[in-house]
């Protein structure tokens, strides 16, 4: 199989503007990855070519980019999933939102100051269990946010969001998933202070409900319901509030 790489290229040493740089790779077997085909021309073609990437294996979320028009990380992309016969295009760009510092490669910054300013941390002042061992949970209530555990910070869902896009000081999807995976967590004593931060102008009401951040996700995050799941426990009053309706809810109760 041959494969075209459209490449959006942007040196700031020496480019005024970005440009596409094509290259053209034979031999590609359709269970290749993107990641694979970028090494291919980096070693291969042009030493210049520039990206980010560390574990190849879709834990690090370092490889994060637009493929073929899809936030997507380069190490888990198949050439199969992008085209079939025996010539593929496949086009690849950084990131949307986010300041292009060379060719793939963009400046992070702005997204980890978002990620850190929801408190992505564990809180609680209580004394350590006398008999020294963790703070237990049941496997009901570790449940309620297990999904938003599985978050790479990888940006892709943030850099996927045309609310993102429009307004860079939008605190974005990954840093509210990140707000839930705590604010949900019943030995967390912070939710409150998290919610209040959520309520902010930039906060989560700025959301739009599009679903782009879902469809990015490359860990099968529902980003878009748990958004919907913080927006909740705002109008109802707290974690305790939203926790107590669906008890309500599921015992067949009123809402």
């Amino acid at each position: 199989m041959q494969v075209t790489m459209r490449i959006r290229r942007f040196n700031p040493e020496k480019d005024k503007k970005p440009y596409w740089g094509e290259y053209t790779l034979d031999n590609v077997e359709p269970n290749d990855r993107v990641l694979e085909l970028l090494h291919r021309v980096k070693w291969e073609q042009d030493g210049t070519l520039s990206f980010r990437r560390s574990c190849a294996h879709g834990v690090c979320g370092s490889d994060g980019m637009r493929i073929n028009g899809v936030n997507r990380l380069a190490c888990k992309v198949l050439v199969n999933a992008l085209g079939e016969g025996d010539h593929v295009k496949i086009q690849v760009e950084p990131m949307l939102g986010l300041q292009v510092l060379k060719d793939l490669i963009v400046d992070m910054e702005p997204f980890f100051e978002h990620y850190r300013s929801v408190m992505p941390y564990f809180v609680n002042n209580d004394p350590v269990p006398a008999d020294g061992r963790e703070r237990l949970q049941s496997a009901a209530a570790r449940a309620r946010f297990d999904d938003t555990t599985k978050c790479i910070l990888c940006a892709c869902c943030t850099t996927s969001c045309p609310s993102f896009w429009a307004d860079g000081k939008y605190v974005g999807p990954a840093a509210i998933v990140q707000a839930h995976r705590f604010i949900f967590d019943d030995r967390d004593q912070a939710a409150d202070e998290r919610l209040k931060i959520m309520r902010e102008p930039d906060g989560v009401w700025r959301c739009r409900t599009i679903f782009n951040c879902t469809s990015a996700c490359p860990r099968d995050i529902e980003v878009t319901r748990a958004i919907g799941e913080v927006k909740m426990a705002i109008r109802r009053g707290g974690r305790g509030a939203i926790q107590e309706t669906e008890g309500t809810e599921e015992a067949g109760g009123e809402g």
